[in-house]
């Protein structure tokens, strides 16, 4: 299981319903792109990160593990902003308004991703896609989801019991070697991939699959009190952005 799974799994507010998690996270997703980067952005970020350390529980070393993956995404699509290709100046130049447009964008998508992992490290997918076939998605569409959630815990953890036994056996001593098993390791990968599946068809067959999965799933009640304190705190950083916009100009 990775990590942020298994904090999603641990998390306080794992028995709310997902609703109520989409609410408040995608709701900070959609200001931190709506609203202005300045102030807007930086003030999602940290209601954010206030939410995700404090009535969330998320412990900070795990939240900087997993926010620096979508940050080094947000560094690179930034980085291209500060130049400019083909103009009057020479062939590659820097942009006279690059340092602003990429530090707006990197507050925006920063911000953004921040709102997402609030939903992620909160919300365990199993709670998540079984609910989908009530909001109208496909019930196939959900069940080829589930099963690929499933096997890709299988396959992550096959890889890595193989990466232990080849290093177990001398097999990332040197650099060819590392190389060599690089590929034992993608092709028994592949093909036990093949095996999974193969295997998890004939298990469902067996047990009368009929085209779709029934799962059991966790009541949740949605909260009303949850739903008005996320709407508030949506509210405050919309006005409190906007006041503060009129106020620095």
């Amino acid at each position: 299981m990775l990590p942020i799974d298994a904090a999603a799994h641990s998390s306080r507010w794992r028995r709310r319903h997902p609703a109520e998690k989409a609410v408040l996270g995608f709701g900070l997703t959609l200001c931190a792109v709506c609203l202005p980067p300045w102030p807007g952005a930086v003030l999602v970020a940290a209601a954010t990160l206030a939410v995700l350390l404090g009535p969330a529980g998320v412990p900070r070393r795990q939240l900087w593990r997993a926010f620096r993956i979508p940050l080094g995404f947000c560094v690179t699509g930034a980085v291209p902003l500060l130049f400019e290709v083909g103009g009057a100046r020479g062939l590659v130049a820097l942009a006279p308004d690059g340092p602003v447009h990429a530090g707006e964008l990197l507050l925006r998508t920063s911000a953004a991703s921040l709102g997402v992992l609030l939903f992620a490290f909160t919300t365990p997918v199993s709670d998540v896609l079984p609910r989908l076939v009530r909001a109208g998605v496909p019930a196939p569409v959900v069940d080829v989801a589930l099963v690929m959630y499933r096997i890709g815990f299988l396959l992550l953890d096959a890889m890595a019991r193989i990466r232990q036994a080849q290093a177990a056996r001398l097999g990332l001593t040197t650099r060819a070697a590392t190389w060599r098993s690089l590929a034992g390791l993608g092709a028994t990968a592949f093909v036990r991939a093949f095996d999974r599946a193969q295997r998890l068809q004939t298990g469902l067959a067996g047990r009368g699959y009929d085209g779709t999965l029934r799962v059991l799933v966790p009541e949740a009640a949605v909260s009303g009190r949850f739903l008005t304190a996320s709407a508030g705190l949506l509210a405050g950083l919309v006005a409190l952005t906007l006041v503060l916009e009129r106020s620095l100009r």
